[in-house]
Formats: C-alpha cells, structure tokens, sequence
C-alpha cells in the first residue's frame, strides 16, 4: 500500500470483520453504485472506496478508524443521493460512506424509527396500514438524511413544520466514534444543531420522527398557460396572507420548459397541489384548480394515498442525469413572483437548444403556520423568523443530458438567478435565508440562517467534534469554518 487512502481502506478491512468495500477493481458493482445519484455531477466523481456499512456499529468503526488519516484521506456520506450539490455525497479519491444497507423502519406509539438508508416511500408503505402520517419527503425515491436535517418540506408542513422539525431523535454517530442520541433531554444542543445543520457533526445513523393519524388525500397536478401565471401569483400570495389561510395545504406553483412538450418553443405552466385531508375539490385549492384554460387531459388531481401522492411526485422527475439546483427565498409579493418568473423565461431563450433541457422556475411557499412550528417543537438553526410573515422558496430546476452544456447552463441559472435576487432586494423583498437542498456550491447555505446560528453551529461542532473531523474531512456540502 502505497498512499494514505490504500492506508485506510486496509486499516478498514482490518477493522471490520466482512467490510463491504467496493473499488474500481470491482468494475461492474462499482460502476453500479456510483452511476446511481440523481445527478451526473455526483457520479462524475470517483472515490477510491464505496463503503457500505451494514449497521451503525460499523459506522462507527469506520469513524474511528479514519480519524488517523484525516489530514490525507476525504470522505463523503451518502444516503440516497439525491441532493445534486456536486461533491456533497460523493468524493473524487478518498471513500464514499453509502449508508444504503442500513435499513428498517419500525413504527412506535407516537413516532416511528427510520434507519438512515431508507427512502421515504418505504417509510409510507410501512405507515399507511396504521392509519399514520410523518413529515417526510413529497417523493418517494427521495431518502431520509437530507431533508430530515436541512429544512425539508413535506405534504403537512403547513399543518406540522419542517420535516427536520418534527426529528425527535438523531442516532449519531460522532467524531469520537461514539453512538448518541440527540433529543430534548439528552444533548439537545447538538439535536438542534442537527436541525439544519446537516453533515457537520458527524453520520447520523436512524432517525425518529413523530406520527400523526392520517388518511387519504386529495392531491395531483394542473397544468396551464404562461398567461396565467400572474393571477396564480396573486391567488398564491392571497391565500398566504389570509388570517385564516388554510393548514391542509401544500402548494408548488412552477413554469416549466421542456423540449418534449412540443415545437420547443413551449412555457407551460404546473401546479402540484395537496390537500391533506380526503375532500374532493376543496374551496382552498380552487383558485389552483379551477385556473382556465388548462390542459385538462392532464389533470390528475384526485383523492390519493400518502403513498400514491409520493409516488406520482417522483414520477415527475428525472433521474442518472446532468442536474443541478439553485434557490433563493423572497416574500411573499406578487409583483416580485411575477417578474421573477419573466426574468427566468427571458434568460431561458440562451440556453433552449441544450440537448434534453428540461426546467422550471418553482415557487414553494413556507407559510406562517409552518414556520411558527419551530419554536413549539424545539428550534432549530436555520433563522426563518415567523413574525415577518410568510416566504416563498424560489427554486431553479435544470436537468440536461450532454456534459458539455454543463458550463453554459450553470452561467443560465447563476445570471437569472442573480437578477431576480436583485429584482426582489430593489423591492425590498429578499431574504436572505438559501435552502441548502436546492443550493449551488457558490452559495453559503449555512451563513444564510444568521451570525447568531453560525456561532451555535460552531459552538455545537467544538464540542461534539474537537478535532474538526467533519470539517477537514468531509468536505460536502456547506462547512461551518470555511
């Protein structure tokens, strides 16, 4: 063995009894896993070694067993990998810890317990024979770690919270190599801190989110016309200010480009709606609903499943291609949405011969209700006050096929999205919280929650991390110290 990774990787094999260690030598498994992200960035990376632990005592094995090669040797943590941030679960030359072989999903009095390899759809199969909800992801393929710890939206966030909200238990395992529950009674600095705080403190190896009873659904999509759009913005801005605006919801208003939609030179308009109780056309969604004129042979809206309405979710995606997210939030202004939606469509025309472009300009809105969920059930890091009124999340969403558009379509994404952030600021209608889901490598996720939560965060990293092993190391995503 002649480097630091060859070093580590025996040091691994040493240490754990049958470690399921994948190189390239394994040509076709290794090919397998590290073709499977959701985007092409990831899997443009190699890492020396795909780690699979079979449980979290071998997790925990393999933290303590890297701690002597950190200054060498990076690692990534991956879950499902559907976050498209390149280098967030996945590292060029050093080991991806690829968490899929811990499963199990065991539902309690009040909760259930989800091993952090599973994906939420698995989750709901497992739930909805109980009659039982759980803030998890709105797709089914989507997979537990990063939403549960960055700020997720679920189908009941309006009713419930974020997801990472509703987390009454992190199983961690930290720097040290140690496994410990993060909760309200024991180390809750480093429960809240999970809470937005992502992969900086170490591999969480099971979460426990709250149940709550829950039955079918009236969900699906509708699809319209660019002329509409603005009356969408004004309903979609109506019903977050309303004071009596309604918890059932979940709403994401999009405009969307697609090649396949026709001559190419088509904006078509798509609202994906929830109503989380088994009312037909209930009188919240009808301003989304019954917007004309609308494709109406592509209607789907219907009383759903939990499991069904994930499940045509994540139908509408993509997957094993060129991808890639930014975001920024703004208040809830009509005028803002609106010309932000013109800024898109006009940057849009650079870049609409790309091979397989597919895109959207997506609003998703975090009502007062939701937010006001946070300080009642325990904080966390990401500084989204409730007084200041409602947000709306907006997310560009560019899938592509051919590497070499990569340079052109982010400089597409960068330069709309710096002008409807200068549109919003001119308004006063920025701020400054990022997703970090849906954020870009030139955005600092972390610095967007606010000084105080950055200095909880590193106050949190001090000491459950002494030795900076997340952040030396494992270099994904957004570090706390950089």
């Amino acid at each position: 063995m002649n480097t630091k990774v060859d070093q580590t990787i025996l040091a691994l094999r040493r240490a754990i009894q049958n470690a399921h260690l994948v190189t390239p030598d394994a040509a076709e498994e290794y090919a397998s896993l590290n073709n499977s992200y959701l985007s092409g960035f990831e899997s443009d990376l190699s890492p020396a070694c795909i780690f699979l632990p079979r449980s979290k005592e071998e997790v925990a094995a393999f933290v303590r067993t890297i701690r002597p090669f950190v200054s060498d040797v990076q690692f990534a943590i991956r879950a499902a990998g559907r976050q498209p941030l390149p280098g967030c679960a996945n590292i060029q030359g050093g080991i991806t810890v690829d968490l899929r072989s811990l499963t199990g999903v065991n539902v309690q009095d009040g909760h259930v317990q989800i091993a952090a390899g599973e994906s939420w759809g698995s989750v709901y199969e497992h739930l909805e024979p109980h009659g039982l909800g759980v803030t998890g992801g709105k797709s089914t393929t989507c997979g537990i770690g990063g939403l549960a710890t960055q700020g997720g939206l679920s189908f009941y966030s309006s009713r419930e919270g974020f997801i990472c909200d509703n987390v009454i238990n992190f199983e961690v395992v930290v720097a040290s190599g140690e496994i410990i529950n993060a909760n309200a009674q024991e180390n809750p600095d480093l429960w809240v801190a999970l809470r937005g705080g992502g992969n900086n403190f170490g591999i969480v190896t099971r979460f426990d989110l709250r149940t709550f009873k829950q039955g079918p659904m009236y969900a699906g999509m509708v699809f319209y016309y660019k002329p509409s759009f603005p009356d969408q913005m004004a309903a979609l801005v109506k019903e977050l200010t309303s004071p009596d605006a309604s918890v059932e919801t979940h709403l994401m208003l999009s405009l969307a480009y697609a090649q396949v939609f026709g001559n190419g030179n088509d904006i078509i308009c798509l609202n994906q709606l929830y109503y989380t109780q088994p009312v037909q056309d209930p009188p919240a969604l009808a301003p989304f609903t019954h917007v004309q004129p609308q494709r109406t042979e592509m209607n789907t809206m219907k009383i759903q499943t939990l499991v069904e309405a994930a499940t045509e979710q994540s139908a509408a995606g993509q997957s094993m291609i060129r991808c890639l997210y930014m975001n920024i939030c703004v208040k809830a202004d009509v005028e803002t949405l609106t010309t932000g939606g013109d800024i898109w469509c006009e940057e849009l025309e650079s870049v609409k011969d790309a091979a397989g472009l597919m895109c959207s300009y997506t609003l998703q809105p975090y009502p007062v209700s939701l937010l006001e969920n946070t300080n009642a059930k325990g904080g966390n890091v990401m500084g989204l006050d409730p007084s200041n009124g409602p947000v709306v999340n907006v997310l560009l969403l560019t899938y592509w096929t051919e590497k070499k558009d990569d340079e052109r379509i982010i400089g597409f994404m960068q330069k709309a999205l710096k002008r409807i952030g200068q549109n919003a600021e001119a308004r006063g209608q920025l701020v400054p919280y990022i997703y970090w889901n849906y954020a870009f490598s030139h955005q600092d996720a972390l610095r967007s929650y606010g000084e105080e939560n950055v200095k909880k965060l590193q106050e949190a990293s001090k000491k459950y991390d002494p030795n900076g092993v997340f952040q030396k190391a494992c270099l994904g995503g957004f570090k706390l110290f950089t």
